[in-house]
C-alpha cells in the first residue's frame, strides 16, 4: 500500500503496509467546492466511511478555492504569535481550523502525534521546512515500518541462505542478531547537536500538501515581514498534544494543543483540545 491508500481514519502507524513516499506531485481537481462551509460539509460526507483515502481529503481541499468572506469570521490573529482557531470539530473524526500568522510568525518544530496533517494556504505566503527525526527520538510509525523491514530482511537472508553452500562453520549459525541502530538502519555517525533540515516548500494561496510523522518533522513560517498570512488545516485523527523539538539539540517536549477560538468566537482563555472534545459529547 502507497501513501495515497492509507486509511486517514487511523493513525498512522496503524498503516504499518504503507512506502513512505510524499504526495508530492499536483493534484487533479475532481470537484468544485463552493465555500467553506460546503468543504466541511463534504469532508463530514467522506468521513462517515469506514475507509478514507488520503488523496480524496486533498483533492477535496483543492477543490476549494480560498474566498476571504468564507473565513474571515474564523481568522483572529494575536500580536505576538500565530493562532489556532477551531472551525469544526469534525464529529472526533477530524478537526479543522484556521491558523493565523502574523508578519514574522513560526512554529516550533513539531511532529503530528501519529495522525496525518492536511494543510491549504488561504492568504499571504508561508515555508514549510522539514527536518529529519532526531537520531535519540523515533516514532511510533517508523518502530512499526522498521520492525516489517526487519522481518522482510531476515527472511530474504534466511532464503539466500539456503542457496549457499558454505564451508563456515559460522554459516550453521543463521539467525543470529544483527547489529543495526534503533532506527533500524545500518548505524551510522550522527550529530544530535542540531536538527536535520531536509526540505523547504513555498506555499502560495490554494497550496495544498500533506505530512505525517513518516514523512519527518516540520515548522511552518511566515516568511514576510510585512504581510499576514493564513492557512486551513486538517489533523485526522485529531489529538490533543504533540512533540515540539529544540532546534539546536533536538529534545522534545510535550506539549498540549490549545485553541485561540472556536466557531469564530473568541474564548476568554485559551482552551485545550480536551476541553472542546468533552463539550462535544
Amino acid at each position: 500500500m502507497d501513501v495515497e491508500n492509507v486509511n486517514c481514519k487511523i493513525r498512522v502507524s496503524q498503516c504499518a503496509d504503507m512506502e513512505i513516499i510524499p504526495i508530492e506531485r499536483p493534484l487533479k481537481v475532481t470537484q468544485e467546492i463552493g465555500g467553506l462551509d460546503k468543504l466541511v460539509e463534504e469532508l463530514h460526507k467522506v468521513f462517515t466511511n469506514d475507509y478514507v483515502n488520503i488523496q480524496d481529503v486533498q483533492k477535496l481541499m483543492a477543490g476549494y478555492k480560498s474566498d476571504p468572506k468564507d473565513w474571515r469570521k474564523y481568522a483572529k490573529f494575536d500580536r505576538f504569535r500565530y493562532t489556532r482557531n477551531l472551525v469544526d470539530a469534525g464529529n472526533g473524526a477530524f478537526n479543522i481550523m484556521i491558523l493565523c500568522w502574523g508578519p514574522g510568525h513560526a512554529s516550533a518544530i513539531h511532529d503530528h502525534a501519529d495522525s496525518h496533517c492536511f494543510m491549504k494556504l488561504l492568504s499571504g505566503s508561508l515555508e514549510e521546512v522539514r527536518y529529519d527525526w532526531p537520531s535519540t527520538v523515533e516514532p511510533e510509525v517508523r518502530k512499526v515500518l522498521n520492525r516489517h523491514r526487519a522481518t522482510e530482511e531476515h527472511l530474504d537472508t534466511k532464503m539466500a541462505a539456503l542457496d549457499v553452500s558454505c564451508q563456515n562453520d559460522s554459516c550453521q549459525n543463521f539467525g543470529g542478531k544483527v547489529d543495526r541502530c534503533q532506527c533500524g538502519s545500518q548505524c551510522e555517525d550522527y550529530s544530535s547537536d542540531q536538527m536535520e533540515e531536509i526540505g523547504r516548500t513555498r506555499l502560495e494561496v490554494n497550496d495544498v500538501c500533506y505530512i505525517n510523522d513518516a514523512l519527518g518533522l516540520h515548522r511552518m513560517e511566515n516568511p514576510s515581514h510585512v504581510d499576514s498570512a493564513v492557512s486551513l488545516h486538517l489533523y485526522c485523527p485529531p489529538f490533543d498534544s504533540c512533540r515540539v523539538f529544540d532546534a539546536r539539540t533536538g529534545k522534545p517536549s510535550e506539549v498540549k494543543v490549545t485553541f485561540w477560538s472556536v466557531n469564530g468566537k473568541k474564548v476568554k482563555r485559551v482552551i485545550e483540545a480536551t476541553d472542546v472534545a468533552d463539550s462535544q459529547q
